[in-house]
C-alpha cells in the first residue's frame, strides 16, 4: 500500500459516529488494539463526538460484553487535566478514546528556543519528566480517525501534525471527501435515499407572481474578463405589451428605462460603477441611493411580509406533522437558518434584550396558526400565547459584553467552530440535543445563526427554514444536512419509511433551482455522475445461490455487465447512457451476456434509475424528409401551385364609436386584476442515479396586500402600444367603470386592458378586411420546396411519432402537428379522388392584422368525371366557432379573404376530419 489511510465514504445524517466508533469497538475485540484517537475540524463536530460517546456509552458496553473503555476531549484550556489524561492514554490497559481538535495540535515548533510559540501538546513538562505529551502518544502507536477529512488534513501542516501522533493507520469517515485513500466502503447520497436510510427531501419554494410595479433588479454577476466590464442584472423588461422578467448584461452608464423598454418605474436608473471583487460584488446608480450586491435585489415585494409567509408555512407545515407523529411518540423538531442575530434577538440603547422581528412575526403566526380549527386537538385549553413565547428559542454565539441583566450579548459569527464564541453556541446546544427529542421540552422551533451549518444535526428536525435576507450562501447538502437523520421516538428507537420521514425544505427560491444546484453540488461534491453507467455499478446487487447463500453479483460480473452495454451501443465509452438503452428499457428488451441473465430485472431496475426518465423519442427514429420529385415536377402540381403562390395585401376600416363600446363593455365583464400573490410551491425530490428530479405535489397562493407603489402614466402606454388616441383610450378606460381595479395591480390592470383593446381590435379589422393580390410578381416560388440546396434546412421527424410514409405528397414523408393532421394525411393516401396534396410548410405565410397566418394543405381533387378541384384545408378538432379562441376565428376569416382576393378557382375550407371534406364534394 502507498500509505496506511483508508477511506469510508458516508452520506450526511446515516450513522457516520455510530459505525466508526462501533469500528473501533471492533478492532479491540478483534485484534486487541486499545488506543484510539478522533481527531476533527471543528468545536461543533468535537462537541457532537462527545455527545455521542456519552448517549452510546451503555449501548457499547452491552453490546461488547462490558468491556472497560475510557474517552475525554483534549481541551487545549486545560493544560494540568490534558496532562494527566495523556498519560493516562498512554499507560491504561483498557481502551482509551481521545478527542481533540486539529487546531490543539496543528502548531509544530522544530526549533527548542522557540518552544513556547507551539501548542502545550508538543512542549516539554516537568509533570512529564521533561518529556512532551505527544512522545506518549506517538510511543502507543494509535489508530487514528478522521472525522470530515476535507476540513481536518486539507493543508499540509494538519498533514503533518497527523503524522506526528504516529498513527498505525488513519481511517478516514466523510460524505465529501477531497483525497481517497484506498477506498473501502461507500454509501454516497443515492445509495442513502435508495436504501431509506435518510429522510426522504420536499422542499417548498416561495415565488411572488403579478408584481412588477416598481423597478425590479438583481445582481446575479459581474464580469470583468475583457473590457468593457460588464454585469448581469434580472429585470422586468417589456416584451409586446407585456412585463416579462428578464436576464441582461449591461455595462456603465447603461441607461435601464431604455433597456426595459421604455418602462417608467425606471427612470434614473442609470448604472454608474460596475465592482468585481470576488465576494464584494456590486453595482451603482448615478442618480439613486441603492447599492445592489451579487445575489441582492431591490424592487420586490416588501422582504418582511416574504419572511413572514416562509415563517407562516413552517409552522403550518410543523402543526400538520404533529397531528400525524404525536400519536406515534416522535417530537417534531422545526430549524429556522438567519444569518443576523438581531433579526431574532436585539438591544435597545439601554442594553435591555429585545425580541427581534423574526420572533416577533413568529409569535404573531404561531398564535394566529393555534387558533386555527384543525389544531384545536394539539392545544386543547393551552394558553397560546405564553406556548408561542415557550416553544422557540435561539442559539447563537454569546459576545463577552453583557446586557442590561448580566447576561452575556448574543452575536453574529462566522460559524467556522474555531472560536471561543462559536464553542459557546455548540455547547449550549449540544447539551440540549437529547432533551430536544422529549416530550417534556416544550422548545419546538430553533432559531440559529449560520453557524449550525455543520456540527450539529438532530434526528427529528422535520422543517428547515432559511430566513437569510440576501440569499442563502449554505450550500443545500449542509442546509438539508441538518434534519437528514431518521427520526427517533420517546422511546430512543429509529422509525423508518418516507411516510413519517419527511423533511420539508422551506426555501427563499423555487424548488426547480433548489433541486438543480442539489444536484450540482452532489456532483461535485462526491463525483457522482448522474446518467453515467460506472463499472461497478452492479457490483451490490444482492443475488442468491444454488445453495441458498445470499452473496452480491460483484466487481467481476459488474465489469462484464459494463462491457457489454458499450458493445451494443447502450453507453458511450465513458459510460454515458445512450439513447437506445433507453428505449429497449422502455420496450423491456435490453440486451444482457448469458451470465448476468438470470439477474435482468434487479440490473434494468439499476439501469432504469441510472437513465432517469425515458426520453419519449428516440434518435433512431428520427428521419429527414426527401423531395417526391414525381409529384413536385407534375403539371397537376404546377396547376396547384400557381393558384394558390401569390402574397396579398390588405386595408382596413373599423367604427370607432363601436370599439370604444366594445372595450368599455368586455373590460366591465371580464377584467380580473387580483393584487400581487405569493404562491408557494412544494415538490418531492427524488434522488436517483438519472438525477435529481423534482415532482410538484401541491400550489397555494396567498395575497400581497401592500400597495408601495406610484401609479404609472397608462394612457401614455396605452397609447404608445396601440395608437389609439388619448380621447379614445381615456373613454374606454373610464366607460368600463374599473378604474379603481388599477390602484391594486396597476400593471396587471394595464396589461389585461391592453390584451383587451388589442382583442376587439383585431375583430373589428378582420370585420372590414379587404384582401388584394400584389402583383404577378410578388408569390412563394414553388422551387422553395426543394431542399437540395446546400443552404437550406431539411425538414425532420420521428416515424414512431409524427411522420407517415406517403406517395401522393410533394414529400416521401408528411410531418404532422395532430391526431386531425395525421388522419386526413393517411385518408388523402387511401382515397383515389385525390390526385396529390402537400402540407403547406411554415414558409408558407398570409399576413393577417392578427399576425402571420399559415393554412394546413393545399389539396388536388380529380373526380370521376376528371373535373379537377382545388382545395386549401384548414384542419381542427372542432368545426364550431364557438370552440375555437377569437384569434383563431379572425385568422382564419382572414385566410378565406386571402385565397377570395385569389383565385375564383380554389376554395377555402375548414374541416374537422376528412369526411366533412369529402361530403362537400
Amino acid at each position: 500500500l502507498a500509505s496506511r489511510d483508508f477511506t469510508v465514504e458516508m452520506e450526511t445524517g446515516t450513522g457516520k459516529k455510530y459505525v466508526y466508533l462501533r469500528t473501533l469497538f471492533d478492532l479491540n475485540q478483534r485484534y486487541g488494539f486499545t488506543k484510539f484517537i478522533i481527531v476533527v475540524p471543528s468545536v461543533a463536530i468535537k462537541e457532537g463526538v462527545y455527545k455521542s460517546l456519552q448517549i452510546t456509552e451503555p449501548h457499547f458496553k452491552a453490546l461488547y460484553d462490558n468491556t472497560p473503555f475510557d474517552y475525554f476531549v483534549y481541551d487545549p484550556k486545560n493544560p494540568r487535566h490534558n496532562l494527566s489524561r495523556v498519560r493516562s492514554f498512554a499507560t491504561d490497559s483498557t481502551i482509551q478514546i481521545m478527542v481533540i481538535n486539529i487546531d490543539a495540535f496543528k502548531r509544530v515548533v522544530t526549533d527548542s528556543d522557540r518552544e513556547d510559540k507551539a501548542n502545550i501538546i508538543h512542549r516539554s513538562h516537568d509533570g512529564m519528566n521533561g518529556n512532551k505529551p505527544i512522545e506518549f502518544i506517538q510511543a502507543t502507536h494509535p489508530v487514528v480517525i478522521i472525522d470530515e477529512p476535507q476540513s481536518v488534513a486539507n493543508t499540509d501542516k494538519s498533514r503533518e501534525a497527523i503524522a506526528q501522533l504516529n498513527p498505525l493507520c488513519t481511517l478516514r469517515y466523510s460524505a465529501t471527501h477531497l483525497d481517497k485513500h484506498h477506498m473501502v466502503y461507500r454509501l454516497d447520497s443515492i445509495d442513502a435515499y435508495e436504501r431509506k436510510l435518510v429522510k426522504q427531501i420536499e422542499v417548498t419554494g416561495v415565488e411572488v407572481k403579478d408584481s412588477h410595479n416598481k423597478a425590479y433588479i438583481k445582481l446575479l454577476q459581474t464580469d470583468n474578463r475583457k473590457s468593457p466590464i460588464r454585469a448581469q442584472v434580472e429585470i422586468d423588461a417589456l416584451q409586446k405589451g407585456l412585463v416579462k422578467r428578464q436576464k441582461k448584461w449591461v455595462r456603465s452608464g447603461e441607461d435601464l428605462l431604455d433597456t426595459t423598454g421604455g418602462r417608467t418605474v425606471y427612470d434614473g436608473y442609470i448604472i454608474d460603477d460596475i465592482y468585481c471583487e470576488p465576494d464584494n460584488e456590486y453595482i451603482s446608480f448615478t442618480s439613486k441611493p441603492e447599492v445592489i450586491r451579487r445575489g441582492e435585489v431591490i424592487g420586490q415585494v416588501d422582504e418582511d411580509e416574504y419572511k413572514r409567509l416562509q415563517i407562516r408555512r413552517t409552522i403550518e407545515e410543523h402543526l400538520d406533522k404533529e397531528l400525524q407523529l404525536t400519536p406515534m411518540g416522535i417530537k417534531v423538531l422545526s430549524l429556522f437558518f438567519i444569518d443576523r442575530v438581531a433579526n431574532y434577538r436585539d438591544y435597545d440603547a439601554d442594553g435591555e434584550p429585545r425580541p427581534g422581528k423574526y420572533a416577533r412575526i413568529f409569535e404573531e403566526e404561531y398564535i394566529r396558526a393555534a387558533r386555527l380549527p384543525k389544531y384545536q386537538s394539539l392545544f386543547g385549553e393551552v394558553d397560546v400565547e405564553t406556548e408561542a413565547h415557550a416553544v422557540h428559542n435561539g442559539y447563537f454565539a454569546a459576545d463577552k459584553k453583557k446586557d442590561a441583566r448580566g447576561n452575556e450579548r448574543l452575536k453574529d459569527s462566522r460559524g467556522e467552530g474555531k472560536t471561543q464564541a462559536d464553542e459557546s453556541a455548540y455547547q449550549l446546544i449540544m447539551q440540549d440535543k437529547e432533551r430536544l427529542l422529549s416530550f417534556e421540552s416544550r422548545l419546538k422551533f430553533i432559531f440559529s445563526h449560520s453557524a449550525l451549518r455543520e456540527g450539529w444535526d438532530n434526528p427529528n428536525v422535520f422543517q428547515i427554514c432559511t430566513l437569510n435576507e440576501t440569499g442563502s450562501v449554505m450550500k443545500k447538502r449542509q442546509e438539508i444536512g441538518r434534519g437528514l437523520r431518521l427520526a427517533v421516538n420517546q422511546d430512543g428507537q429509529r422509525v423508518h419509511g418516507f411516510e413519517v420521514n419527511r423533511l420539508t425544505v422551506m426555501a427563499n427560491e423555487s424548488y426547480e433551482d433548489f433541486a438543480r444546484q442539489l444536484q450540482k453540488e452532489i456532483e461535485q461534491d462526491e463525483g457522482i455522475r448522474f446518467g453515467v453507467v460506472e463499472k461497478d455499478l452492479f457490483a451490490s446487487i444482492p443475488i442468491t445461490d444454488e445453495n441458498g447463500e445470499t452473496g452480491y453479483l460483484g466487481t467481476e460480473l459488474s465489469k462484464t455487465i459494463w462491457r457489454h452495454l458499450l458493445e451494443h451501443d447502450y453507453i458511450d465509452a465513458k459510460g454515458k447512457v445512450q439513447d437506445a438503452l433507453r428505449a429497449n428499457l422502455k420496450a423491456n428488451t435490453v440486451s444482457l451476456p448469458d451470465e448476468a441473465a438470470e439477474h435482468a430485472g434487479a440490473i434494468n431496475a439499476v439501469l432504469r434509475k441510472v437513465a432517469g426518465r425515458l426520453n419519449i423519442q428516440n434518435r433512431d427514429d428520427r428521419k429527414a424528409v426527401k423531395l417526391n420529385k414525381a409529384v413536385y415536377l407534375s403539371p397537376e402540381f404546377e396547376a396547384l401551385w400557381n393558384r394558390i403562390k401569390y402574397k396579398t395585401t390588405y386595408r382596413v376600416d373599423f367604427d370607432v364609436e363601436k370599439l370604444i363600446e366594445y372595450c368599455a363593455t368586455e373590460m366591465r365583464d371580464q377584467l380580473r386584476v387580483g393584487k400581487a400573490k405569493f404562491i408557494t410551491r412544494t415538490a418531492r425530490l427524488d434522488v436517483n442515479r438519472g438525477g435529481v428530479e423534482a415532482t410538484e405535489v401541491n400550489e397555494t397562493p396567498a395575497t400581497y396586500d401592500r400597495l408601495d407603489f406610484a401609479l404609472p402614466d397608462i394612457l401614455s402606454f396605452l397609447q404608445n402600444e396601440t395608437n389609439l388616441t388619448r380621447r379614445t383610450l381615456a373613454r374606454i378606460l373610464v366607460d368600463s367603470g374599473r378604474l379603481e381595479s388599477f390602484k391594486n395591480n396597476p400593471q396587471k390592470f394595464i396589461e389585461q386592458t391592453l390584451e383587451i383593446i388589442r382583442r376587439q381590435m383585431r375583430l373589428f379589422i378582420v370585420d372590414g378586411i379587404k384582401y388584394h393580390r400584389i402583383g404577378e410578381d410578388s408569390y412563394y416560388a414553388q422551387e422553395l420546396f426543394d431542399f437540395d440546396d446546400e443552404d437550406a434546412a431539411p425538414l425532420a421527424g420521428y416515424l414512431s411519432s409524427n411522420m407517415l410514409k406517403a406517395e401522393k405528397s410533394v414529400y416521401d414523408y408528411v410531418i404532422y402537428d395532430s391526431d386531425v393532421e395525421k388522419d386526413f394525411a393517411q385518408a388523402f393516401e387511401r382515397n383515389d379522388d385525390i390526385k396529390l396534396y402537400a402540407k403547406l410548410p411554415p414558409w408558407f405565410q398570409i399576413d393577417t392584422p392578427l399576425g402571420s397566418y399559415n393554412p394546413d394543405w393545399a389539396v388536388l381533387v380529380e373526380t370521376n368525371g376528371a373535373e379537377k378541384l382545388y382545395f386549401v384545408v384548414e384542419t381542427k378538432d372542432s368545426l364550431f366557432t364557438d370552440a375555437l379562441r377569437p384569434a383563431e376565428r379572425a385568422k382564419i376569416d382572414c385566410g378565406k379573404a386571402h385565397f377570395r382576393a385569389l383565385n375564383e378557382e380554389v376554395e377555402f375550407r375548414v374541416d374537422n376530419d376528412y369526411e366533412s371534406f369529402m361530403d362537400a364534394l
